[in-house]
């Protein structure tokens, strides 16, 4: 063997293992290790001896022994009598063809959809996204820098599970007087967003095998959630006042977990009526189910006063509320909250020192300030401006261009619209074409639980508005149009 040739095709790629600054003699045990384990130096062979070998390699013998003696007490070499041996170390591999990947994750993880893509690139229609361009960044900055400049030694180790106490209490405040919710600080919990909140409900407030009703069509990732605590998840339909479960479905499919987005129904639009919030309330309390609330994008409603949340119907209410500043302020913040029931409070505190993450303390205090300083509330009458202008250009673009092939609606609030086909194509596949054109349409079929009724019946797209300007609505909607014609002529 030409182990000149050896190390050096080693050393080409020393950078790509990041040995490029390493020792002459370490990069020489690093090559011997990768021969042997790669079989490219055999088992038994017997390797030279470490004064010809560093002649060959024109290098000292004191670093030729320094590789041997490590390989030799990791195992790769044997020192015997008649010289330094490989010893028998090859790892056999059989390939792994692509259909075994799938087979390595559990099933409940192998059912869970992917994020959507573009939702890094902000194309034109991106659900869920806000108008970025217009946070106050600057004023965000200085609520930073204080909190920085404020942060001690304390502040440096894990803070706990709830969250900053200012933060919890700028929290409450805002919700007791926008939302109507009946809470105080003790019953917050800061999470990490929406889904850190599913996850934590879906945990602990549920057993394996547990019922859990869905909105259907709905929000994919409490899907997810559910499935990833091995939850049975039963589909309850969406009509124009919200959830609409029968008689049968309390009787036969009595639920531990009820999801639903009453303020502003994801994906559809829809506003849970006031007798459905009021009866499913009781209904909840009767069975002993727990209600999760998610108010993800209820501060943004564009006719008609703002609706208070279900949780503070009555004071007994078997709801968790979560909410998210992802879309009133930017995604990347990664901080959302809990209000859980009293009697809750003290429990779900316990479960989530077990289960969460805890951190970003200065983002915590620096939120904390942005609230209480006025900055938040400022912001969210301005963008609530801004998006209802968004929407209507958007809706006025849709009647004049697509009319005749879509049907719009869910425009009361929040950052999208939902619009059906009324023609025999699938969504699918226009969302496919769309997304060469550099749209980003949601299959509204996507959002049905996979094998439900309801994916045959919802064909249509749900159209964020929030990130687009106002001025190129009509370009995008414009190649939404030629799209749609594209696929129709196949």
């Amino acid at each position: 063997m030409d182990y000149r040739v050896l190390l050096s095709g080693f050393e080409r790629d020393a950078a790509h293992r990041g040995l490029a600054r390493s020792s002459q003699q370490h990069r020489l045990y690093a090559c011997l290790r990768s021969a042997i384990l790669d079989g490219k130096i055999e088992e038994g062979t017997r390797l030279l001896a470490s004064r010809t070998l560093a002649e060959e390699l024109g290098m000292a013998r004191n670093s030729v022994l320094y590789a041997y003696e490590r390989l030799a007490t990791e195992g790769f070499v044997l020192s015997q009598r008649q010289g330094t041996v490989v010893a028998r170390v090859r790892l056999e591999r059989t390939e792994v063809r692509p259909s075994d990947e799938a087979s390595e994750l559990s099933r409940r993880v192998a059912t869970i959809d992917p994020p959507p893509e573009g939702m890094n690139d902000l194309l034109p229609f991106l659900t869920g996204t806000p108008a970025l361009d217009e946070f106050p960044l600057a004023q965000w900055r200085r609520c930073m820098d204080r909190a920085m400049r404020d942060l001690g030694p304390g502040q440096l180790g894990y803070m706990p599970v709830e969250g900053a106490e200012a933060l919890r209490q700028a929290i409450a405040g805002y919700l007791r007087i926008s939302r109507g919710v009946r809470c105080d600080a003790s019953q917050v919990l800061i999470t990490d967003g929406t889904q850190s909140g599913l996850d934590l409900c879906a945990r602990t407030l549920a057993d394996a095998g547990d019922t859990a009703w869905i909105e259907n069509p709905g929000y994919n990732r409490a899907r997810g959630s559910f499935l990833a605590a091995d939850l049975k998840l039963v589909p309850i339909p969406v009509d124009a006042d919200g959830l609409a479960p029968t008689a049968t479905d309390w009787a036969d499919r009595t639920p531990r977990l009820i999801y639903i987005t009453p303020s502003h129904q994801y994906p559809l639009g829809s506003v849970m009526s006031l007798e459905r919030r009021l009866s499913l309330l009781e209904q909840a309390h009767a069975s002993g189910a727990w209600i999760i609330e998610d108010d993800y994008d209820s501060e943004f409603r564009h006719q008609g006063a703002p609706l208070s949340a279900l949780q503070g119907l009555t004071d007994d209410a078997r709801v968790i509320y979560l909410g998210t500043f992802s879309k009133v302020m930017f995604p990347a913040l990664r901080i959302g909250f809990m209000v859980v029931p009293v009697a809750l409070a003290r429990s779900m505190r316990r479960s989530a020192a077990a289960l969460l993450l805890r951190g970003r303390v200065a983002e915590q205090m620096a939120l904390a300030d942005f609230i209480d300083a006025g900055h938040f509330t400022r912001h969210l009458r301005r963008m609530r401006r801004l998006y209802a202008e968004r929407r209507a250009v958007l809706q006025d673009a849709l009647e004049r261009h697509l009319s005749d092939v879509l049907t719009v609606s869910g425009g009361a609030g929040g950052l999208h619209l939902s619009a059906r086909l009324d023609i025999d194509v699938a969504d699918t596949v226009v969302s496919l074409a769309a997304r060469k054109r550099g749209l980003v349409l949601r299959a509204l079929s996507g959002f049905c639980l996979p094998g439900s009724d309801a994916a045959a019946h919802y064909n249509g797209f749900v159209l964020g508005y929030g990130a687009v300007q106002a001025s190129e609505m009509e370009v995008h909607v414009r190649r939404l149009r030629e799209v749609i014609d594209e696929v129709v002529r196949g």
